[in-house]
C-alpha cells in the first residue's frame, strides 16, 4: 500500500512540478497581482463597463444578466402599479361603474409585476392589456420596449464577444515543453518548437521573445522585470511565418545575444525567463490573437536538438509526426558560446533524451500517428 501510494505522488509531480516563480505560465497567463489600486482608478474599471463586462468570468456574466432583467421588470412594474393607482384602477380602490382603466385586470402590484414581464418581453397572455384613456401608460410602454432592446442588445453583444475573443484558440497552438541550445548551420543556436493543431492557418505570423531577469546597474540600482530582446526567426525569416506545419523557430547566440555569456555548467544557475510571443491572425474568424509561453533554465537543455517531424510518404504528401514533436536527442555541442565561436572549446556531449509528455508518443508505423497535408 505504502509503495503504491508512493508511486502514485512520483507520478503525479512528475505530471505536475512544483510551481516555479515566473511571471508567464507555460500556457500564457500572467501571473502578476495589481495592489493598492487608487478608487479613481477603481472608477475607471465602471466607466469602461464593455471591457469590463467581456473581461469578468461567465458566472459574473450570468448573474447580472438575470439581475438587469429582473430589475427591469420590478421597476416597471412599480411604474405600472403607480400608474394604475393614481388613476383608481386597483382592485382595493373600488373603481366605480364606468370606470375607465388603465390597463385591464390589474389588481395589485404582483399583477403589476407580471404585466410588466409580459410587456418587455413580448409575451401576451391576453388578460392584462393597456387602454388608450391614459398617456401616461401609452408613454411608458414605448419607455420600457426601447429599453428592453437596449437590454437584450448589450447582452448579445457581451455573450457573442466573450464566445468570439481568441483565448480559447490558443490552446490548439503549442509550444514545446523545453528548448535546446546546439550548433545549426554553422551558430549556435536557442531552438523551440510550436505547432498549430488546426488546419486553418495563423496569417501574417510574427514572433519574438523577451528575457526577463532582474539587473543591477553599476551605480547599484536594481531593475525587476529588466527586459531584453530575444529575436527568433525561421529559415525564411521572422515575420509574416507560413505557419502550415509545425515551426523550429530558433535564435543565434552571436555577442549581441544575452545567452552569449553563458555557459553548460552556468546555465541552471542563472535566474531568468524566456517569454515567447506568436502574434497572428485566425483565418477562420479574422480575429487577432497572441499566444505566450515561457522557459526558466531548468526547461532549457544544452547539447540537444529536435528530433525531424515532417517527411513524405509514397503517395508524395508531407505528413507531420506529432510524436517526435518535442523529442530531443543528445548532439556534440560547445560547451561555451564564447568558445564556440573562437573554436577553442570542448564539446559538451549528453547520453540523455527527454521526452515531451504534453503529446502522445505513437509509433510512425501507425497511420493514426500523422497529419497529412
Amino acid at each position: 500500500m505504502k509503495c503504491s501510494m508512493r508511486q502514485l505522488l512520483r507520478s503525479y509531480l512528475k505530471k505536475h512540478p512544483l510551481c516555479q516563480n515566473r511571471l508567464v505560465t507555460k500556457d500564457g497567463h500572467c501571473n502578476i497581482e495589481y495592489g493598492n489600486v487608487k478608487y479613481k482608478n477603481f472608477f475607471a474599471y465602471i466607466l469602461d463597463f464593455w471591457t469590463t463586462f467581456v473581461e469578468i468570468r461567465w458566472r459574473f456574466v450570468i448573474f447580472f444578466f438575470v439581475a438587469s432583467f429582473t430589475l427591469s421588470w420590478f421597476i416597471f412594474g412599480l411604474l405600472w402599479y403607480w400608474i394604475c393607482r393614481n388613476n383608481g384602477d386597483l382592485e382595493w380602490q373600488n373603481p366605480p361603474e364606468g370606470h375607465k382603466p388603465c390597463v385591464l385586470n390589474l389588481k395589485g402590484l404582483t399583477t403589476a409585476f407580471l404585466f410588466s414581464l409580459e410587456t418587455q418581453t413580448t409575451v401576451g397572455y391576453g388578460g392584462l392589456d393597456i387602454t388608450p384613456y391614459c398617456p401616461g401608460a401609452i408613454a411608458l410602454i414605448i419607455i420600457q420596449i426601447l429599453v428592453g432592446a437596449i437590454i437584450n442588445c448589450f447582452w448579445c453583444g457581451v455573450v457573442m464577444t466573450k464566445i468570439a475573443l481568441p483565448k480559447k484558440r490558443v490552446k490548439t497552438i503549442r509550444f514545446s515543453e523545453v528548448a535546446v541550445i546546439c550548433p545549426n548551420k554553422g551558430a549556435l543556436c536557442l531552438q523551440i518548437r510550436v505547432a498549430n493543431l488546426r488546419k486553418s492557418l495563423m496569417i501574417g505570423s510574427q514572433i519574438f521573445g523577451k528575457l526577463l531577469r532582474t539587473k543591477v546597474s553599476s551605480e547599484g540600482e536594481t531593475t525587476i522585470l529588466d527586459q531584453v530582446n530575444v529575436d527568433f526567426m525561421v529559415e525564411a525569416g521572422k515575420d509574416s511565418l507560413f505557419f502550415v506545419c509545425p515551426l523550429t523557430l530558433y535564435h543565434v547566440i552571436d555577442k549581441t545575444s544575452p545567452f552569449f555569456d553563458m555557459a553548460v555548467d552556468t546555465l541552471n544557475q542563472q535566474e531568468f525567463e524566456l517569454v515567447v510571443f506568436l502574434d497572428g491572425t485566425d483565418e477562420s474568424t479574422s480575429s487577432s490573437c497572441q499566444v505566450r509561453t515561457s522557459y526558466i533554465p531548468q526547461e532549457i537543455m544544452w547539447g540537444y536538438k529536435f528530433l525531424p517531424f515532417i517527411f513524405r510518404n509514397k503517395e508524395g504528401k508531407y505528413c507531420v509526426n506529432f510524436s517526435n514533436f518535442a523529442k530531443v536527442e543528445p548532439v556534440l555541442t560547445a560547451s561555451c558560446a564564447e568558445c564556440f565561436h573562437n573554436e577553442k572549446c570542448h564539446k559538451h556531449f549528453s547520453t540523455k533524451g527527454i521526452d515531451n509528455q504534453g503529446f502522445e508518443v505513437i509509433n510512425i508505423s501507425d497511420p493514426a500517428s500523422i497529419t497529412e497535408m
